[in-house]
């Protein structure tokens, strides 16, 4: 099994610093950083979105490029749990096949996204996607 290790460091100033091996940074907190409850939606796109990518480019498709929004669904009260989380996939490219796209998602969320892996039991995880032409 592979282990890793991500770190936080609080700083006086309020500020809470995720850093990963790699020493990049991320600083949790608002108003100068990302809120601690939007890195879980942001993890999932961002997993699935490498995977997409590398997928399309491997079945030949011209990607120009990919937008990906999660819309979230929480509770109202502490502790806030997400319900649901629908992924958009907004896939921009020339003659690009509605097929191997929606290939590219399933086996992204079947097969290698960590981040869905884990947490498909525990959420409502839906998706759709567009295709635009055009660079």
């Amino acid at each position: 099994m592979a282990a890793k290790t991500v770190h936080l460091n609080w700083d006086p100033e309020q500020q809470f610093i995720l850093q990963d091996n790699d020493n990049y940074q991320i600083i949790m907190k608002k108003p100068n950083g990302v809120s601690a409850s939007d890195l879980l939606p942001m993890s999932l796109i961002g997993c699935a979105s490498h995977d997409v990518v590398e997928i399309l480019n491997k079945q030949k498709q011209q990607l120009h490029g990919l937008k990906v929004t999660a819309d979230s669904t929480q509770d109202d009260d502490p502790p806030w749990r997400f319900r649901k989380i629908h992924i958009h996939y907004k896939v921009i490219g020339s003659g690009i096949d509605p097929e191997k796209v929606s290939k590219a998602i399933l086996l992204s969320e079947e097969k290698y996204c960590s981040v869905y892996a884990t947490l498909r039991d525990a959420i409502e995880i839906t998706h759709d996607f567009e295709i635009v032409e055009g660079l």
